[in-house]
């Protein structure tokens, strides 16, 4: 297989592959910025959050922050985490509304307990299913991630990732670890019967057993298609948790490793 059609998490490390050049690329080409764009949106609408209320959401593996100015512009507060140093410079550069926070989503998050009411993540998940160093383990990176994830959301809260799986194996990794970790919910496949327009949605519950949204379709009008595949026998309606305060994340933000670090406090 040539490099221009290998996959980006086998080229590098994403801490390496989205180096400062590529990072400025990725944030600067239109189209992906629309393509971005769209699949935050749809991540959003698959949240199914309380309509004009403001939420507290974790966008992981944000990068430069394109997908939390989607956030922004509906309304909602947000904290991004990723691990790639320069692509939060980036974010820093374009002067995001969300706090930032430097890290690598294998070793685990390091929020509170309920404190997010809902998590998206754009073609980031996918990176743990590759052993980039020794030490690394595909499953237990996965479940430290998905039983940190699931303790940091408030309970009924979802968490939606929009992920570019490379075969049935890998998605049978992700999702049996994400329900060892306590989630249930499924696969939701937008445009099935396009090899462009197809999309994979894991959509995941936490603290409840709900109806898992129906796919969209190309060749139907109708937005209640069913193109799915749930992990969950129980079939229960979601009860969105209402009338949370918004509290913003401050200790150990990237902005002020940033600061710091120019500062020359490293």
């Amino acid at each position: 297989m040539s490099s221009s059609c290998r996959r980006p998490e086998h080229m590098a490390p994403p801490e390496v592959f989205y180096n400062e050049e590529e990072a400025k690329k990725y944030s600067q080409n239109s189209r992906m910025i629309e393509i971005q764009t769209q699949m935050s949106e749809r991540a959003v609408e698959l949240l199914s959050l309380p309509e004009d209320q403001p939420c507290y959401l974790l966008d992981v593996g944000c990068g430069s922050g394109l997908s939390g100015d989607y956030l922004t512009e509906a309304g909602h507060y947000w904290v991004g985490v990723d691990i790639s140093t320069a692509m939060l410079d980036v974010a820093l550069h374009r002067e995001v509304e969300g706090d930032l926070l430097l890290g690598d989503m294998g070793e685990g998050l390091p929020f509170r307990p309920g404190m997010f009411d809902g998590c998206i993540s754009i073609s980031a998940l996918q990176w743990l299913c590759n052993a980039d160093k020794k030490t690394h383990s595909p499953p237990k990176r996965l479940y430290r991630f998905f039983s940190t994830l699931y303790s940091s959301l408030a309970r009924g809260a979802r968490a939606v990732f929009q992920i570019y799986p490379e075969n049935s194996e890998q998605l049978e990794l992700i999702t049996s670890q994400a329900m060892k970790a306590g989630f249930t919910g499924g696969m939701v496949v937008d445009y099935p019967n396009s090899s462009k327009a197809k999309k994979f949605f894991l959509c995941l519950f936490a603290g409840v057993s709900g109806v898992l949204p129906k796919g969209l379709d190309s060749v139907s009008s109708d937005r209640g298609v069913s193109n799915q595949a749930q992990f969950t026998a129980q079939r229960s309606r979601y009860n969105n948790m209402k009338g949370k305060s918004v509290k913003k994340v401050r200790t150990g933000s990237w902005k002020r490793r940033k600061d710091d670090a120019d500062r020359g406090g490293k």
